[in-house]
């Protein structure tokens, strides 16, 4: 009676692993990461990409920042803004699968 029981209740651990391993396989992790920087280099806090479907930042650090793991599409960039400067924007941001895509220095003003 003991064998019946591990045989009915190992097949549903089975096909849970059997589901999580092909759910694994078809998941995708982008390899599109945005770079840029930032003039001057403590102009800023956060760089921040918008699309209809997507939000994703990342800190900027000594005037660099690189948001990784970007879909592809067309985003829109804002650089968050530490005091004294104001938020910058820049549109058309345009992504490529497995290409990385460089924004170059966004200039933060007052």
């Amino acid at each position: 009676m003991t064998t019946k029981y591990i045989r009915l209740t190992g097949l549903p651990v089975f096909l849970a692993v059997l589901t999580l391993c092909v759910i694994m396989a078809f998941h995708t992790h982008w390899n599109s990461p945005v770079k840029g920087s930032v003039e001057p280099s403590d102009g800023a806090s956060r760089a921040w990409i918008f699309s209809r479907t997507d939000t994703l930042n990342a800190p900027v650090i000594q005037g660099h920042f690189l948001i990784s793991n970007v879909k592809p599409g067309n985003y829109m960039l804002m650089l968050e803004a530490k005091p004294p400067y104001r938020d910058s924007f820049k549109q058309g941001v345009i992504v490529v699968d497995g290409q990385p895509t460089d924004v170059g220095i966004i200039a933060m003003y007052r």
